[in-house]
């Protein structure tokens, strides 16, 4: 575990207990959001509930972001966290029909589970996308985003503002981003694109409501392994964290952070989970378990990985260390 840090961010001092660079993902993520004006502070609990970034937000004021000139495209792969209900974002990535055995998916499906499988001692093989945070884009502000436009119809547009040609790997990811945004949501669900900070927490305001205190969950590393899936075991009792409503946000390809944010009327629960990986590794992951999954698309990548249908079992699934999840604070 790391050490102990300092981070001023003009003239504000916080301590940070930064169990792996996740929490520095997060926190570097937020730095490319400089004049972020926001309306109330911000708690960031990960994992170790020790573990709390409060960001007055009237004192972000960071000037470190790229130039959109600069921007570049580092991630190529469509989202692979589990909540595409449409089944769409994971459809291109299966060569393989219903009945190929799950060693011969593809290996990022490897995040799904029952709620059967949270015992001590369960061995699941897991794929955890590492994201390196010196390289994964940042948000822009508001007012920068916001001006840029965000819509499938710009395509065109948009690859010649970014400098990318029609048939590059960047081109396809921007253009499945923006066809995956733009996909109306399932029943019960409400859903948005988010390209700034501000938007982000203005969509979870809207879920919890204006004046409503929330925090943010997240999957933390313990350790510098580069290795991606693995076989992973339950050390402890899954803990579930109690939330009557949760956001969950997921990052998405792009040459700047996008994340597909959205929350659902139907029962969710999270869960903290220890891992141990065969290497030696841990892993305090968060999970998320779908108790009703009767309008997901039987297409749905989980589906398969697990050989039910939908809405015959709940459908949980991890969330990578880019992926957030927001849940209202607790109440005095």
């Amino acid at each position: 575990m790391n050490r102990m840090r300092r981070i001023s961010i003009k003239g504000t001092e916080m301590g940070l207990a930064l169990a792996s660079s996740s929490l520095l993902f997060h926190l570097l993520l937020l730095m490319g959001a400089h004049g972020s004006e926001s309306r109330q502070s911000l708690k960031f609990h990960t994992q170790n509930e020790n573990n709390i970034i409060q960001l007055p937000s009237s004192n972000i004021k960071i000037n470190n972001h790229k130039k959109v000139d600069d921007l570049q495209l580092v991630k190529f792969d469509a989202k692979q966290d589990g909540d595409d209900h449409h089944g769409t974002k994971t459809e291109h990535v299966h060569s393989h029909g219903p009945s190929s055995h799950m060693d011969h998916m593809d290996p990022s499906v490897m995040l799904f589970f029952t709620m059967e499988d949270l015992i001590v001692g369960k061995i699941l093989p897991v794929y955890f996308r590492r994201t390196n945070p010196s390289t994964s884009p940042h948000f822009l502000p508001r007012e920068e985003a916001d001006s840029i436009p965000f819509s499938l119809k710009e395509l065109p547009n948009l690859l010649q503002f970014f400098s990318f040609s029609q048939n590059s790997p960047q081109a396809k990811a921007i253009e499945d981003t923006l066809r995956q945004c733009e996909i109306e949501p399932i029943k019960g669900e409400t859903k948005l694109c988010v390209t700034s900070l501000e938007s982000m927490l203005d969509f979870a305001r809207s879920v919890f409501g204006l004046n409503s205190d929330f925090n943010l969950v997240i999957t933390s590393y313990y350790g510098n392994s580069k290795i991606t899936i693995q076989n992973y075991t339950i050390l402890e009792v899954p803990k579930e964290i109690l939330a009557s409503k949760m956001v969950a946000c997921h990052s998405m390809p792009y040459p700047y952070a996008v994340f597909y944010c959205h929350s659902q009327k139907s029962e969710n629960k999270v869960y903290k989970i220890s891992l141990g990986g065969d290497n030696g590794e841990r892993v305090e992951a968060v999970a998320v378990c779908h108790m009703d999954t009767s309008q997901w698309s039987p297409n749905h990548a989980s589906f398969r990985v697990l050989r039910i249908m939908p809405g015959t079992s709940p459908v949980c699934h991890f969330f990578p260390v880019d992926n957030l999840i927001w849940i209202p604070a607790p109440t005095a």
